[in-house]
């Protein structure tokens, strides 16, 4: 279990560093963020973006980049690619989004011939620190996957666990969540929850997870919601990972618990052949900081 994000940040390896290649890091709260990092953390980096923007928003931060640690681009989508050739090339260990949409960054990665795909489903993941639940909750897929598929959701819960293995946690608590515990074949989410719970009841989901689904939200999260309702869960309260069952879901839900619920972000992209660290381009310094911890 990870209490906070600042008990992540004693799981991040002090013997090996990290190279962070940013896509368009000509903005300042991804400058400030990758700046603290690099002082606190193993990690050296690439800024892929305009060279001018850079040295001036780095000289507003007192910081002097090395002329070697910038790579000038024309626009959005030569950042992008550029970023992604310097990971192919073996330059870069992370790929972080700065400020550019992430479906720019996005193509460049997804590209069958140029990109960092990896065998599997990539996948988004954010990690939130909510101030009134008791451990670091983790929200996916609210950014890659707009409606997957039940072996997709599968996927994603493979890319979940994997992720969580190398933090050092051996079995997660998945709750795959629906807007009621009522199978229903007119709303497809709870027949793939079901499946989802049934797969992984047969050994079909790995070793390092314990689901159930369909759940709501007050069950997932409450042991006294599940109790009041009568329903028998095992991972009611101390849910690790909300599954949802699509993009607009996972969206919401992380955004609304960070701009409502006073809760912190960090989020990254999973199952490419590197980490990809993407976050908002709203989001804080802060958030990009732990997001950069999260993926080293």
């Amino acid at each position: 279990m990870l209490k906070s994000f600042e008990e992540l940040r004693g799981r991040v390896s002090a013997d090996t560093s990290k190279t962070i290649v940013v896509a368009a890091a000509h903005e300042e709260h991804t400058l400030d963020a990758l700046y603290s990092a690099a002082k606190q953390l193993p990690i050296h980096y690439i800024l892929v973006g305009n060279r001018e923007k850079i040295n001036n928003i780095s000289s507003k931060l007192g910081q002097t980049p090395a002329a070697d640690t910038i790579v000038d681009a024309e626009d959005n989508a030569d950042c992008a690619a550029k970023a992604v050739e310097l990971i192919r090339a073996g330059r870069g260990d992370v790929l972080m989004k700065g400020i550019l949409e992430t479906g720019t960054l996005l193509r460049a990665a997804l590209n069958k011939d140029t990109g960092i795909r990896d065998s599997g489903i990539m996948s988004h993941f954010i990690f939130l620190q909510v101030p009134n639940y008791h451990k670091l909750i983790g929200v996916t897929d609210g950014g890659m996957t707009p409606h997957p598929t039940l072996e997709q959701k599968a996927d994603i819960v493979r890319n979940t666990a994997q992720f969580y293995k190398r933090l050092g946690i051996s079995q997660i608590k998945v709750a795959a969540l629906c807007a009621s515990e009522t199978v229903s074949p007119k709303i497809q989410e709870t027949v793939d929850a079901a499946e989802l719970q049934a797969m992984c009841e047969r050994g079909e989901l790995g070793s390092g997870c314990l689901l159930e689904g369909p759940l709501s939200f007050d069950i997932a999260i409450s042991r006294e919601s599940a109790e009041i309702k009568g329903h028998p869960s095992v991972i009611s309260g101390d849910t690790d990972v909300l599954l949802v069952p699509n993009i607009t879901v996972g969206n919401a839900l992380a955004k609304g618990l960070t701009y409502w619920g006073g809760a912190i972000m960090a989020g990254c992209i999973l199952g490419a052949k590197v980490p990809i660290i993407l976050i908002s381009r709203a989001s804080t310094t802060e958030e990009k900081f732990y997001s950069i911890m999260m993926c080293c």
